[in-house]
């Protein structure tokens, strides 16, 4: 799928997206069919082997991009201290993945306040050169638009570093109808959405469970979008869902409201929606 943009979901397979993806030898060839990027929630946890990332590499076009998310032991365990010798072999293991690597996803807990903000500079400061990543904070000092926000700002502005967007707003405004929608709100952070312009743009939007409330919530970064494309930038927007089973329907949706600010957009490839989200 060639894109202007990098679009993608939090995963490449779930059951419910078999009906509307094009037929391919394995569910990340059918979801790269249709989307050029992915989050790596997967490497948060345990770090894929060499082999599982040679194939992964067999089963994806060379305009691909896969965000890995730095282990877990390094951002929230360590809260990055004493984390530099633990890269090397992380990034070594996904080495056969390098030409459709994007920007490593950071992401900070909110226990890792404006007192770390040494051991950030310090750890990315630290980076091999061929790395990139964007962070994201979850410290509440750090959308409070004091001096802990600006001096992360400024840290990120002169490395050249993306701050990720994280939005759930929309989630937030539904009633938790619904045990994905229950779930989905006691886990996910609840912060205002703070943009840092940058080259590589990440936003990861959890959606309302109800498909159509999401418009107003999606027609801000529709704007924001359009214009980072005409600028010639190309941001990472990043769809989930309460249940991620969902989350095709929200992307057809997205992309839909992005192609009516941009006509020349080509339609993404997906299959005919069976039924429609979110109906109670």
């Amino acid at each position: 799928m060639n894109l202007p943009y990098f679009l993608g979901c939090p995963q490449w397979q779930h059951p419910a997206w078999n009906a509307r993806l094009p037929a391919g030898s394995s569910p990340l060839e059918r979801y790269s069919r249709v989307f050029n990027a992915v989050e790596g929630n997967t490497s948060f946890y345990a770090t894929p082997s060499r082999r599982q990332c040679e194939q992964w590499r067999t089963q994806v076009p060379e305009q691909f991009r896969f965000l890995f998310k730095f282990p877990r032991q390094i951002t929230h365990d360590d809260l990055l201290c004493g984390a530099e010798g633990q890269v090397r072999p992380f990034v070594d293991r996904l080495a056969p993945l390098k030409d459709v690597l994007g920007p490593f996803l950071l992401q900070l807990p909110a226990a890792f306040g404006p007192q770390h903000l040494t051991d950030l500079w310090r750890f990315v400061d630290g980076l091999p050169a061929s790395l990139s990543c964007t962070v994201e904070v979850r410290h509440r000092d750090f959308f409070a638009k004091g001096d802990a926000e600006r001096a992360l700002n400024r840290g990120l502005l002169e490395r050249s570093l993306a701050r990720v967007c994280f939005d759930s707003r929309a989630l937030f405004a539904a009633s938790a109808e619904d045990a994905a929608t229950r779930e989905a709100q006691g886990k996910k952070p609840r912060l205002p959405v703070h943009v840092l312009p940058g080259e590589a743009a990440v936003i990861r939007y959890v959606g309302h469970p109800d498909l159509l409330a999401n418009r107003p919530f999606l027609a801000p970064w529709v704007e924001r979008v359009a214009c980072w494309i005409e600028a010639g930038k190309q941001p990472f927007v990043f769809i989930h869902m309460p249940d991620n089973g969902d989350a095709l329907a929200l992307a057809a949706l997205w992309h839909e409201m992005l192609t009516e600010r941009l006509p020349w957009l080509a339609p993404l490839p997906l299959g005919r929606q069976v039924s429609q989200p979110g109906l109670f």
